[in-house]
């Protein structure tokens, strides 16, 4: 008997923006697997099993998570945010590439969720209104001098760029070295966006320019957007500042 696994994202950690497909598959699963902050964020019956591992074992997961749903179970992988976007859902698809044709036969199914960046983007404006991409900062799983080449080719074709795992305390540096290499590129007026913990009580939403930009005010609960060339800032007497990327290049007033 071949078991279900459903791969799902909690979103940014503002319980509202779980999706109602996710509930629902939350809801029918019986073998939670995840990262212990993102499973502490679910409310499980007395029937449902949760699995916690570290942050930095998702391949085991992965696998120990097939295995189970390769066994008849019904499974759930927990994913903050998306579970697409520097998550799980690759995790998983690259366990079953390298695992027993048994793991291939488990009914796979992936659901989508709101990532950081979207949740970053929709309390700032619309810095992500044209055309943008997304880009981790940790060099766990790549090389620096690949996330270095990428910053400098993504800014030289005028991308909106949305930074993921900025600075940890085994990174304390790279957001710096990061911001030293987009100001080789971009114009220093360029808007950025520190987006820490955006729709829980403790959300912190800053806009300064690539200039004013300091690391130090980022951790791993923040994700970082620097606009394009195009962005633009609209200030508003008593409300907060809007950051919107024109959907025409050399659109606006």
């Amino acid at each position: 008997m071949t078991g279900k696994l459903t791969v799902v994202g909690t979103g940014p950690g503002n319980p509202d923006q779980t999706t109602p497909e996710a509930l629902a598959a939350i809801a029918a699963a019986h073998v939670f697997f995840g990262y212990g902050p993102y499973l502490d964020r679910l409310t499980l019956r007395g029937d449902q099993r949760r699995v916690a591992s570290d942050n930095r074992e998702e391949l085991a997961r992965a696998r120990d998570a097939l295995h189970t749903a390769a066994s008849g179970e019904q499974v759930c992988v927990v994913s903050g945010g998306d579970p697409g976007v520097f998550a799980m859902a690759a995790a998983i698809c690259e366990a079953i590439e390298a695992g027993p044709p048994a793991w291939r036969a488990v009914d796979l199914v992936i659901v989508p969720g709101v990532t950081a960046m979207l949740a970053v983007a929709a309390r700032a404006g619309a810095p992500l209104g044209h055309d943008f991409c997304a880009i981790s900062l940790s060099d766990n799983l790549k090389p620096w001098t690949v996330i270095e080449a990428r910053l400098r080719a993504v800014a030289t074709a005028g991308l909106v760029i949305a930074l993921y795992n900025p600075i940890s305390r085994a990174r304390p540096w790279q957001l710096g070295t990061a911001f030293t290499i987009l100001r080789e590129v971009l114009p220093w007026t360029t808007p950025v966006i520190f987006g820490r913990a955006a729709g829980r009580p403790d959300e912190a939403i800053d806009i300064m320019t690539l200039a004013e930009a300091d690391p130090a005010r980022a951790d791993m609960a923040t994700c970082v957007i620097i606009g394009s060339p195009e962005t633009r800032v609209i200030t508003r007497e008593g409300l907060p500042t809007l950051v919107y990327s024109p959907r025409s290049i050399g659109g606006g007033p």
